[in-house]
């Protein structure tokens, strides 16, 4: 008997053959990943496929199963006609408004929550309240908070001399817009600084250090250092950002209703008054076509930036 097979020592694979996963077989990772994609293709591709078709067709909403074929007729209307062309003007600037006020006031948060100072645990945790507040009770107090007659928000204006005539700011064309973009900022800047701060605490001491010992400002610092580490984190935030900023809903419904006379009425919300309103499933499937097509084009645009940052072309 040999030293080997006395000792018991495990045999070598022959060669040719594949040493067994200890998973299984080559299927398994699909296998773990099939769950995911069912919940996709039943509750995403089914519905947006039913979604395309409904928006080449006459259907109404009391009527759902009768459908006629119209091609391209919901589009045109919509797109000739002016109040969607304000729609997609007021979504553009409610998201770009949000995207770049929501990440730049969660830098500025997180770059001071992420310097030494008494307390700084406790207004780590006070910061995150505002996103983990529900958006529903989120828009219900800031519909109290601006009321005409008893809101906390009018009394202070009123008392700087800033008052809106008759107080009535969500009633207002030219303030509801400002109004319902404040809040909804307020919500969103907690997330922002958070992962903004995650980012921040994987920036190398030692670069910075050694920039101020090489007579760096701290502008020059944070450009030079900082920027460049969370700088993808930042592009992921704003794409982030965008898409939920695009599909907003309950916020600007349960405090305008996309009102006064349209003046905050963004894409979500006329896909929402055509489809139960108006009772048209066809125009509503067409709006809610372009909200998926800008979606696309801002998914695409990010990449493209984001890979013309890894070679270099964009700083």
């Amino acid at each position: 008997m040999t030293v080997v097979e006395q000792t018991g020592a495990p045999k070598t694979t022959p060669p040719g053959r594949r040493r067994p996963s200890p998973l299984g077989s080559k299927w398994t990772p699909y296998l773990f990943l099939a769950p995911a994609a069912l919940f996709i293709l039943v509750f995403q591709a089914v519905p947006l496929v039913q979604e395309v078709y409904l928006s080449f067709t006459r259907t109404r909403l009391l009527n759902p199963t009768r459908s006629e074929w119209v091609g391209l007729d919901n589009f045109n209307r919509i797109f000739g006609d002016p109040e969607f062309h304000r729609t997609l003007l007021i979504t553009f600037v409610y998201v770009i408004t949000c995207v770049v006020v929501a990440i730049g006031a969660g830098l500025v948060v997180a770059l001071l929550l992420n310097r030494k100072f008494r307390g700084r645990g406790v207004a780590r945790a006070l910061v995150t309240v505002p996103w983990a507040a529900p958006g529903i009770a989120v828009a219900l107090i800031a519909t109290w908070m601006l009321n005409a007659q008893y809101g906390i928000v009018n009394r202070f204006l009123d008392a700087v001399g800033l008052g809106v005539p008759g107080g009535a700011i969500l009633d207002s064309p030219r303030y509801a817009l400002p109004a319902v973009l404040a809040t909804t900022i307020w919500q969103l800047f907690p997330f922002t600084s958070v992962v903004l701060l995650s980012a921040l605490q994987s920036v190398p001491q030692d670069l910075n250090e050694a920039a101020t010992v090489d007579g760096a400002g701290r502008w020059a610092t944070f450009r030079a250092v900082t920027w460049q580490v969370i700088k993808p984190t930042v592009g992921l935030l704003a794409l982030l950002m965008t898409i939920w900023s695009l599909r907003r809903f309950e916020l600007i419904w349960l405090m305008t209703k996309g009102g006064p006379v349209g003046a905050t009425e963004t894409l979500v919300i006329d896909l929402y008054s055509q489809a139960f309103d108006s009772k048209e499933l066809g125009s509503a499937a067409a709006i809610g076509m372009v909200g998926v097509v800008i979606s696309l084009i801002v998914i695409i645009g990010s990449r493209l930036v984001a890979r013309a940052v890894e070679k270099g072309d964009v700083r």
